[in-house]
């Protein structure tokens, strides 16, 4: 009988500075990492074999093997129920393709998770998929920094009132936590500023960031109506910057 499969969950913050002792750890001790490749000059992959490259194991940092990654119906007013069907279709295939190369080399692999694996991502709900391909798996789950901590720590601020409780969800959503009454809001994965609902918003308070901790990192915050339109030059100049964007915010009622 083959030895299972064992996958590593790393959460690696947004780079080699907020890998943790215990991350760079199992770096060390991995085979390969398997990633996700977007495109030929994919940035945020050579963001990933910097980290890797970062923290060579005994003969050498581990392999990274790109994996090409499936495409995803990401139109423009996508309805909740078709948005999550593209969702599940492209976890589905991405499934699919890891765990051909699993099959294929065995031994022990990593995932490299932007901020931390338990938010806003699906490598743990992608692995069960490869599970249920029937590859023999054993796999476990290191934390990372997350977007919101770090967004906190930039603005310096706590992300909630004292007794009170912050909602995150994403920038499709936002409106949805509004008309719930929820007024301490983070949102992730967000579409861009011109495609952010904020009716009716103007007037609450936005602490925004994006590729925090990256050299094109960028920070705004004050009144919504007056940094929106700021908004869209910051986001464009970190991806100009960076080659890719992520962005995130906390909104919060007067």
């Amino acid at each position: 009988m083959n030895a299972p499969v064992r996958i590593r969950v790393l959460g690696v913050g947004m780079g080699p500075q907020h890998v943790t002792r215990e991350v760079a750890e199992a770096l060390r001790s991995v085979d390969y990492v398997l990633a996700a490749e977007k495109s030929d000059d994919d940035a945020l992959l050579a963001l990933r074999r910097a980290i890797v490259d970062a923290h060579p194991g005994p003969r050498g940092p581990a392999d990274v093997v790109a994996v090409p990654d499936p495409p995803r119906d990401r139109s423009a007013g996508l309805s909740t129920e078709r948005y999550e069907s593209a969702v599940t279709d492209w976890h589905d295939a991405r499934a699919e393709r890891y765990a051909e190369v699993l099959r294929c080399r065995g031994g022990t692999a990593a995932f490299l998770v932007w901020g931390d694996p338990s938010l806003y991502d699906s490598t743990i709900r992608i692995v069960e998929k490869v599970r249920g391909q029937g590859l023999d798996v054993d796999y476990d789950v290191l934390p990372g920094i997350s977007a919101p901590g770090l967004l906190a720590a930039r603005h310096r601020i706590v992300l909630h009132e004292v007794g009170r409780s912050v909602h995150i969800t994403t920038g499709r959503r936002l409106q949805e936590a509004v008309a719930a009454g929820i007024d301490n809001i983070v949102a992730m994965l967000n579409p861009p500023p011109q495609r952010l609902d904020v009716s009716g918003l103007h007037d609450w308070t936005i602490w925004w960031g994006a590729n925090l901790g990256a050299p094109g990192e960028q920070l705004l915050t004050g009144r919504l109506g007056d940094v929106l339109p700021a908004l869209p030059d910051a986001r464009a100049a970190a991806e100009a910057r960076d080659g890719w964007v992520m962005d995130l915010f906390l909104l919060r009622k007067p």
